[in-house]
């Protein structure tokens, strides 16, 4: 079925769950993968250079995580309150949201680009880079700020397709650029001579087409709410509704890349020989991308969940809220764990497709994978919990959610665990936190549901 105005609501609010949420998720899987896809060809063919080439690509992915980060916060907190705002049928306060989001992004991309290429070494250091990665990490770092507004309006406006039902217009704009990405970097990189900044440039390149496209999407489409400055109206009350919505997104990869950072300083000081210190560095890159690479499955089809969620809950109808929860918990949870075991059985071999002439990465990565393989059908729900009361405006509970894994529980286990058992403990500080995120999800999901179970559903 095609997803016109028209048909929303019926979609949304009576369709099968098991036909409406894959028609949803299919798109923003296949976006997440090519996501995840071309952040691996980053690793891949950066990592052909050196392993202190790896370690800046895992450095200053912690930069784009915090940018990534507040897109979402933009993003998911306006598209929450448009797809609300549809479901109660008020169109106009909708319109409102897209372009207010819209706007605030660009303008905060720009001031990043600005605020961080003056403050570039000093950013970089901060990161966690070494002697040896600092200039990698300055060469990388340096173009993808320069595409730090096209980077976050991309996401503002995925978001918003999203949540309009239009998930396959944001796979178009996303995909096209990532797959861009991946044909860029051997050419930039070692074909053009450029190394490490060939990466980042490929970067850029693809995030202003992707910006492009979506852009197009956005105001060509009939059955979409177009971006237009004469609705930039923003008041500190819509602003207080974005933030409310969307903190747990700044919490979830905000609080990552804090995390990351904390990673990678304290890798430094696991080791006395700088070359196991850079080692450790470059495996946490390549592992947190493989692992991203799977979740991002995951993630993509929680992102086909949300519109349904955030629809159905408008619209008072409760019990499908819950029903779609449990449904795609479930499925999420299979699907981890059938990626899981057959990533288990391979594991050593995909650290080395990365870096096979460095034994220490080698070694590092390979027992970090397996540890974080052995948690990871956890996800499943935690994922789905995270996303659920994002989507019903649980905003609170939302963020603690989110803030656990990589937040909560992750920073004491990365400063704690190290000093304990040594690489050992940086190792399985992820899984870790794992485990217990997920404890902590399920005690905040189990009173939401039990409080839900009783809201008769609005006629």
């Amino acid at each position: 079925m095609r997803i016109t105005k028209e048909n929303r609501a019926t979609m949304m609010l009576t369709a099968p769950l098991q036909k409406v949420i894959p028609q949803l998720a299919i798109p923003t899987i296949i976006s997440m993968l090519v996501t995840a896809i071309y952040n691996m060809a980053d690793t891949y063919f950066v990592s052909r250079i050196s392993t202190e080439a790896s370690g800046a690509v895992g450095v200053v992915f912690s930069a784009m995580a915090i940018i990534q980060a507040l897109a979402f916060t933009i993003g998911m907190g306006s598209g929450t309150n448009l797809s609300q705002a549809l479901g109660a049928g008020r169109e106009e306060e909708a319109k409102r949201f897209v372009s207010v989001a819209f706007f605030t992004a660009f303008f905060t991309g720009t001031v990043l680009m600005i605020l961080c290429n003056l403050n570039l070494e000093w950013i970089v250091r901060f990161l966690g880079a070494t002697d040896e990665i600092t200039p990698h990490a300055m060469a990388y770092a340096n173009y993808i700020f320069y595409a730090a507004p096209f980077m976050m309006s991309s996401f503002v406006m995925n978001n918003l397709l999203r949540f309009q039902g239009m998930a396959s217009y944001a796979m178009v704009g996303i995909t096209t650029g990532g797959i861009l990405n991946m044909l860029l970097d051997p050419l930039l990189i070692f074909a053009l001579h450029m190394g490490t900044a060939g990466a980042a440039v490929a970067t850029a390149i693809s995030q202003f087409i992707s910006f492009t496209i979506l852009l197009i999407m956005c105001n060509t489409r009939k059955d979409t709410i177009a971006i237009r400055l004469r609705d930039f109206r923003p008041t500190p009350a819509m602003y207080g509704r974005i933030f409310y919505n969307g903190v747990p997104s700044l919490g979830r990869q905000g609080i990552a890349s804090i995390a990351t950072i904390i990673l990678n300083r304290v890798a430094g000081t696991v080791s006395t020989d700088p070359a196991i210190v850079n080692a450790a560095i470059a495996s946490i890159s390549i592992v947190n991308r493989f692992v991203m690479f799977i979740n991002s499955a995951v993630i993509g089809f929680g992102q086909g969940f949300q519109p349904v969620c955030s629809f159905c809950f408008g619209a008072g109808k409760y019990s499908r809220v819950r029903q779609a929860y449990f449904y795609c918990g479930k499925v999420a949870t299979i699907i981890l764990l059938v990626l899981a075991a057959i990533a288990l059985l391979f594991s050593q071999s995909i650290i080395r497709l990365f870096r096979a002439e460095d034994a220490h990465v080698v070694m590092i990565g390979t027992a970090a994978l397996r540890y974080q393989l052995l948690t990871l059908p956890l996800w499943g729900f935690y994922v789905m919990s995270n996303m659920f009361t994002q989507s019903i405006g649980y905003g609170v509970r939302s963020t603690i959610i989110s803030s656990a894994r990589q937040g909560i529980f992750l920073i004491p286990a990365a400063l704690i665990l190290p000093r304990m058992f040594g690489i050992v403990g940086l190792e399985i500080a992820q899984p870790v936190s794992d485990v217990l995120a997920f404890l902590l999800a399920v005690l905040i999901m189990r009173s939401i549901l039990q409080k839900m179970k009783h809201m008769p559903d609005r006629v």
